[in-house]
């Protein structure tokens, strides 16, 4: 059995390499996944890419198989879907999702592997960490049926909570976004789209996730007296100012926070594996490819993400493809 792999690490902030790596035998209980495919968290792994991690967040932000450390060298990344090479019969031959680093082969505890649905194509698990992060903002945000929401900011997590909320009965759902290409994207998931401008106000709940200051504010306009914005972006190392001295406080808005990194205490209940389980599940929806906006081969990998990290490359989900 082949023990050869390549792995992507960012060398230092803005320059990545790829490296030959050599894997140990897979122990009692381990298996060795063959990627097919990995997902670019473009917001996260572009942040990760330029050294903006905060070094107060430096072990917050640590990837499940994350080695090195923030700034760098580091292997970082965990959208990665491959087939069990070897390990427990029950696995063996399955195609899997892991919260694994861009990586062509590896080997992990059999219990970080999740098996990908039947129904569910290969290249489009690569969307299950960004799909299990929407879960987790929706156990939090709790929208109720016939609620009017907005969801500001049209990247891959805005339009991950975006496709899950289409699915909610008697909403009024809007996707606000200052690209007006967004608005193909939120027609394929099924919700309306508007510019920030034109977005409809006196909402419910306003989920937020463009990480930026411009939009959170906006955000906070669009709601109705008492209504909550629940705020998923990302800000590293940068402060963000609020006109919290207008109508904040005679309106009793509220801000909440929500991060995949815990389980929502709304669903105390629930594990981390069942809440990915239930991410894959989600993902027998087609609709759900209209997040996967480009596709590269992985060692072009370097490259691609210092064209993503800079904007020339726009997109939501960018696919690495890999072959033997």
């Amino acid at each position: 059995m082949d023990r050869s792999a390549r792995a992507f690490w960012l060398r230092s902030p803005g320059r990545g390499e790829i490296r030959d790596v050599r894997l140990p035998e897979p122990g009692e209980g381990e298996v060795m996944v063959r990627a097919l495919w990995s997902g670019v968290s473009r917001g996260t792994e572009t942040l990760v890419f330029i050294g903006g991690v905060p070094r107060s967040q430096h072990q917050v932000m640590r990837a499940p198989f994350q080695e090195g450390d923030f700034p760098g060298p580091v292997k970082y990344g965990y959208l990665s879907v491959g087939v069990v090479e070897e390990g427990p019969a029950e696995l063996a031959g399955r195609t899997v999702f892991c919260l694994y680093p861009h990586q062509s082969r590896y080997v992990v505890p059999a219990s970080s592997v999740t098996p990908v649905p039947v129904g569910v194509p290969a290249g489009r698990a690569v969307l299950a960490g960004t799909v299990e992060t929407a879960v987790n903002a929706l156990w939090d945000a709790a929208p109720l049926i016939g609620d009017r929401i907005a969801v500001v900011g049209g990247g891959m997590i805005g339009c991950s909570v975006a496709a899950l909320l289409a699915r909610f009965p008697g909403v009024r759902l809007q996707l606000v976004d200052s690209d007006p290409a967004r608005a193909e994207i939120a027609a394929a998931l099924g919700a309306d789209f508007a510019s920030p401008g034109d977005a409809l106000g006196d909402c419910d709940l306003v989920v937020h996730a463009s990480a930026t200051e411009p939009g959170l504010a906006r955000a906070l306009e669009l709601l109705r007296p008492e209504g909550t914005v629940v705020d998923l972006s990302w800000y590293g190392d940068r402060h963000v100012m609020l006109p919290l001295g207008e109508a904040f406080h005679s309106r009793r808005l509220s801000i909440r926070s929500s991060q995949v990194g815990t389980v929502s205490p709304a669903r105390a209940g629930r594990t981390y594996a069942d809440r990915l389980a239930l991410a894959l599940d989600l993902l027998a929806d087609p609709a759900l490819d209209a997040l996967i906006t480009g596709e590269s081969g992985f060692e072009e990998l370097p490259e691609v993400m210092l064209r993503l990290a800079s904007g020339e490359l726009p997109a939501l989900c960018h696919r690495i493809r890999y072959s033997d």
